[in-house]
C-alpha cells in the first residue's frame, strides 16, 4: 500500500507485484477497489506487470468497496452521483505520479473498467501513455477530448450494453483515428469482463476482448 498526498487530503494506492517490470495503473469500477480489481491485478501480475489501483472514492468514503450483487449496483451508482469528476481526474493524475516513481515500476500504461473506463479516457487526454478503457459510459459524450489524446488508446464496448446505446458506440467508431482502436463485442452487455459479478459476466465476450487488451499493453509496454 502506498499513500498519495494531495492538498486537502491523502488516499491509498494499492500495489500488487514485486517487479521490476512495466506498470499498469488500474482504475476501479463503481464497486471500488475490491475483489474484481484484485482479480484483474493478479492476472496482470502473472503477465509480469506491477499494478497500482488508487482509491478513487476517497473524497466520499475512503476505501469503500462492496461485493458484486444486485444491491451493490444502486450503492455504486450513488457513489458515482457524488463523485467530483474534475477533482477525480486530478487525483488519478496524482496517483500516476506516485506510481511512476516507484523503483520497481518501469514504463506505465493505464487500464480502466466502467466508471474507471471513463476516467482512464479522461486521463488519456492529459498524459501521453498507452490507455485501455473498457465500456466507459462517459466516452461517447466527450469525444471532443479525442484530439487531445496523444498516446495510443484502445476502447472496448459491448454492442448490447443497456448503459451505452449502440448508436453512441457507433459515434465513437466514426470518431476513431490513427492511434485509437475501438473494439466492440456485439453480444456483450455492460461489464461483460467482470467475472466476480454473475449478473454481468459473459464468458464469450470476455474471452475475446481480454487478449486484445493484453496484446495492446504488451505491444506498448513489454519492450
Amino acid at each position: 500500500m502506498r499513500r498519495v498526498e494531495k492538498v486537502g487530503g491523502r488516499f491509498d494506492l494499492t500495489v500488487w507485484g514485486e517487479g521490476p517490470g512495466p506498470g499498469i495503473l488500474l482504475v476501479q469500477e463503481i464497486f471500488g477497489v475490491g475483489e474484481y480489481m484484485e482479480a484483474v491485478a493478479e492476472d496482470l501480475v502473472g503477465l509480469g506487470y506491477v499494478v497500482g489501483a488508487p482509491d478513487m472514492f476517497w473524497r466520499i468514503e475512503p476505501n469503500w468497496a462492496v461485493r458484486h450483487d444486485e444491491r451493490a449496483v444502486p450503492r455504486g451508482m450513488s457513489m458515482v452521483s457524488q463523485f467530483d469528476w474534475e477533482a477525480g481526474v486530478d487525483d488519478l493524475e496524482a496517483a500516476l505520479g506516485v506510481f511512476e516513481g516507484l523503483p520497481e515500476v518501469g514504463s506505465v500504461g493505464v487500464l480502466g473498467f466502467c466508471f474507471g473506463g471513463t476516467l482512464a479516457y479522461l486521463l488519456a487526454s492529459r498524459v501521453e501513455l498507452p490507455v485501455v478503457s473498457f465500456y466507459g459510459s462517459g466516452v461517447p459524450a466527450q469525444l471532443d477530448l479525442l484530439p487531445s489524446v496523444r498516446g495510443p488508446l484502445q476502447l472496448h464496448f459491448g454492442g448490447d450494453d443497456p448503459y451505452i446505446p449502440r448508436e453512441d458506440v457507433a459515434k465513437v467508431e466514426r470518431a476513431a483515428r490513427d492511434g485509437v482502436e475501438v473494439h466492440v463485442q456485439e453480444d456483450g452487455g455492460h461489464a461483460f469482463h467482470n467475472r466476480k459479478a454473475p449478473m454481468f459476466y459473459q464468458e464469450g465476450p470476455a474471452e475475446r476482448a481480454w487478449p486484445i487488451a493484453v496484446e495492446f499493453l504488451g505491444r506498448h509496454l513489454q519492450r
